[in-house]
């Protein structure tokens, strides 16, 4: 025997009852012996339970919700049952109707809608399914009866959700299928009490009835046929990369079903448990899939954790004080007061120390139960034998299930790893000696993120999920884009990371969305689908949208920008940027973000501040790391204005040669930003500062290459007018460094004497006599590299690897 049960949604439409009858047919043949449970057609209990309340107030729009339902079922019949049949089927769903219609008019004349009342009107929703699915059946299947289940499953009068009376119910059940040999189709959700009146199973009602024949009948197999596919590692519609299981156990399913997954309910699977009946979770949209199958035996595969699960509504309560260390009873008094209130505990926190029980429990009966904690305590809490109630709400619990957990050590710090790195605090912890189940309380506004990180981190611990917000679309924001979305297959395929653009902003416009921006056409959808950029907003959505691992890159030189990276990091968002403005502003400011990142937990990255891509802060951060000091640096860490006096030989003006270098990229946005020395200032000064100096920006001597009266001028268009009249007096200091054999650089200095930045000549005996167009170069003398100090030399400006030096900070935030 197996027992197959259909829900609303396999049952909603004529077409999905075609689907379901081929469904059947199919079991049948392969086990001859097969027996049906349905739900109602899909909506139609909710429809019923808005019928029986407006029977009492509006009896108008009962009417037209019974015409509805009138008009759905025949429709239905019509759709299934031939011609020749029609009428007699039609007739009998009318009879039902005209049932249901007359006790709703009895409700309107005696005002009055008891439990029982809503038992019974509910009741037809899965009556007339049932019906409808059995005459269907009869088109191909003669031997094919309707059973209504009220014949044979006996409870209490505890009507909403009536308990079974299983003596009763099993010995109806067994005589009833060895008199009726037909393939029976059967009401789920009901059953009736001794005298015959109607009562409902409670919740998933339908799945119990499953279960409770199934173990009646000793079923080989009870099939849940839903719309999903099977049990998945998370829910689907917020966690997008949930994958189905195979297998799990029923102490695995009843704790995910316990914590909010609605494929199969706990009820049901009690009945199947005692007859160590499998249970199997299929999909009436993809029969192709073989199902979740639920049973006593664990799964082969050593999958430590088998699913995610989570209830959002949830309250905490937290009763504490010095007085409750040793005391006995005083659990028994605050369990027994919810228990009188008819509050349900979900969740229960005790530390050893035995100052504090904490509690959760369904915002709904969060007032029922702090009132009768207060009642009960009102004694200690005046007294100040224990503290005032403490209640929290618009908090979540995400759980995390899996038999295999005890064996495998490490799994919690896994979670809590996965959840502190993405800034999600946890209020309250509980595990039990079992080890099937860990919880976590969050706050609400955190769930979404948080089951995406658990499930990236538990069972795509392999793959990498990085979430982009990004400002500046320019020269280096624009090849950063280039770059991602060349090289977006071989980073999913190859290194399994997933780079998702979910945010981009330029100083004019900005596209916000919760998914990510097609590449295509990402500065078409700036212009098109865009809206004016305000910043103050983008911030506002990075921290609304609250998504997993998400980064925000700073592709601009703008200041402005730099005044959000406080509240950007505080929101557990990491940063990657170019943009020295910050490193190189107040050393407050320099102090004050690394500590922020410190007390988050995120990352901060800004390699790029100085020699576009080279690893220049990173091996002066190993080096230090390594108990190493830095006794100077030497650098020239201007690829602009190495570009300009390397390239320059006297055949074309310095101010031509500023024009070209302006047009190749090589320079800021406006190149009196280079000219000024004031780039490379803060460059040097970022450097000292990761030496471990307090210095600040005024600390500098600064001598620009570029006279000041020239650097004054109003625009940038005008400098450049300008600046042709410096081109003799540089042309002159050209040809003297020449004549003495040596080049000009310009050079920035480290050490304990200060910070300089100036035109320096340099003879071939310098290490930065050979650099040539926009190389930079590092000369870092330490305690370790005195005699030869180390030396890390490469390309320093152009937009290309600058964006590709921000590029591996993604890639390497992605990886860690």
């Amino acid at each position: 025997m197996r027992i197959l049960k259909f829900g609303g949604s396999s049952v909603a439409t004529p077409d999905t009852i075609k689907t379901v009858v081929g469904i059947i047919r199919n079991a049948h043949v392969a086990h001859r012996q097969v027996a049906v449970v349905v739900s109602a057609l899909g909506g139609v209990t909710d429809i019923l339970l808005k019928i029986s309340d407006w029977a009492l107030i509006d009896p108008m729009a009962y009417k037209e919700a019974l015409k509805q339902l009138d008009d759905r079922h025949c429709s239905a019949i019509k759709a299934l049952v031939s011609m020749k049949r029609q009428s007699a089927v039609l007739a009998n769903v009318k009879h039902k109707l005209n049932q249901l219609d007359d006790v709703c008019r009895g409700v309107g004349l005696i005002r009055e809608l008891t439990p029982k009342t809503i038992d019974f009107i509910t009741s037809f929703g899965e009556r007339l399914s049932a019906y409808i699915l059995s005459e269907a059946l009869q088109e191909y299947m003669p031997e094919v009866a309707y059973l209504d289940a009220r014949k044979v499953v006996k409870t209490d009068a505890l009507y909403g959700k009536a308990k079974v009376n299983f003596v009763k119910t099993n010995a109806l059940i067994t005589a009833y299928f060895e008199q009726n040999p037909q393939l029976q189709v059967i009401t789920g959700f009901i059953g009736s009490t001794d005298d015959g009146s109607t009562t409902t199973l409670g919740r998933s009602g339908s799945d119990y009835t499953a279960a409770i024949f199934g173990a009646a009948l000793d079923a080989d197999a009870i099939e849940i046929w839903t719309d999903v596919d099977g049990m998945m590692t998370a829910d689907p519609r917020k966690v997008k990369q949930a994958f189905s299981l195979t297998k799990m156990t029923y102490e695995e399913a009843m704790e995910l079903s316990h914590f909010g997954a609605k494929v199969v309910f706990p009820a049901t699977m009690l009945p199947a448990m005692k007859k160590r009946i499998p249970i199997i979770i299929k999909n009436t949209f993809n029969t192709v899939f073989e199902g979740t199958v639920i049973s006593r035996e664990p799964a082969v595969e050593n999958i430590p954790v088998k699913g995610i699960s989570s209830l959002s509504g949830i309250c905490l309560l937290n009763l504490k004080g010095s007085n409750m260390v040793g005391v006995v009873g005083v659990s028994q008094r605050l369990f027994t007061a919810l228990a009188l209130a008819e509050v349900n505990i979900i969740l229960i926190s005790q530390a050893s120390s035995e100052h504090s029980i904490c509690l959760a429990v369904e915002a709904k009966d969060a007032q029922k139960a702090r009132l009768a904690i207060e009642q009960t305590f009102e004694i200690e809490i005046a007294r100040q034998y224990l503290s005032p109630l403490e209640v929290e709400v618009n908090l979540a619990i995400v759980a995390i299930v899996g038999e295999n957990m005890r064996k495998v050590p490490g799994v919690s710090a896994k979670m809590f790893n996965a959840l502190g790195k993405n800034g999600i605090n946890v209020t309250a912890i509980a595990q039990g000696s079992s080890e099937l189940n860990i919880s976590a309380v969050i706050q609400e506004n955190d769930l979404s993120k948080a089951l995406n990180v658990l499930h990236e981190g538990l069972f795509l611990s392999h793959r990498k999920v990085i979430n982009l917000f990004i400002a500046g679309t320019g020269l280096i924001g624009k090849q950063l884009l280039q770059m991602i979305e060349r090289t977006k297959n071989n980073l999913d395929e190859q290194h399994h990371i997933n780079i998702n653009i979910i945010g981009l902003a330029n100083s004019r416009q900005m596209l916000l969305q919760k998914k990510e921006v097609e590449m295509d056409d990402y500065l078409q959808s700036l212009e098109s689908q865009s809206e004016p950029t305000d910043l103050n907003k983008f911030l506002r959505y990075m921290k609304v949208v609250n998504l997993p691992n998400s980064v925000f890159v700073d592709a601009t030189a703008s200041n402005d920008i730099v005044q959000y990276y406080q509240p950007i990091l505080e929101s557990s968002i990491s940063i990657v940027t170019p943009n020295k403005k910050a490193n190189s502003g107040t050393f407050a400011r320099y102090k004050q973000l690394r500590e922020i990142v410190r007390r988050n937990n995120v990352r901060y990255l800004y390699e790029t501040n100085v020699c576009a891509g080279l690893p220049v802060i990173n091996v002066i951060k190993d080096l230090i790391s390594s108990g190493d000091s830095v006794i100077s640096l030497e650098a020239v860490v201007s690829g602009t204005l190495n570009y300009l006096l390397s390239e320059y030989d006297g055949s074309i003006p310095f101010s031509d040669l500023v024009k070209d270098a302006m047009k190749k990229g090589f320079t800021e946005p406006d190149p009196r930003d280079d000219l000024n020395g004031m780039d490379v200032a803060r460059k040097i000064l970022i450097l000292a500062r990761e030496c471990g100096s307090e210095l600040d920006l005024n600390d500098v001597a600064l001598e620009s290459i570029v006279p000041q009266k020239f650097l004054e001028a109003p625009t940038r268009e005008q400098f450049l007018e300008n600046l042709t009249a410096f081109d003799a007096t540089f042309d002159a200091t050209y040809q003297q460094a020449k004549a003495s054999g040596k080049k000009l650089c310009y050079i920035s200095r480290y050490s304990t004497e200060g910070l300089s930045v100036k035109l320096v000549e340099v003879g071939p005996e310098h290490p930065f006599y050979g650099l040539r167009g926009t190389e930079n170069s590092v000369c870092i003398t330490t305690n370790y590299y005195k005699t030869y100090p180390m030396v890390v030399k490469g390309p320093g400006a152009g937009a290309e690897v600058t964006a590709a030096g921000v590029f591996a900070e993604i890639i390497r935030m992605a990886n860690q």
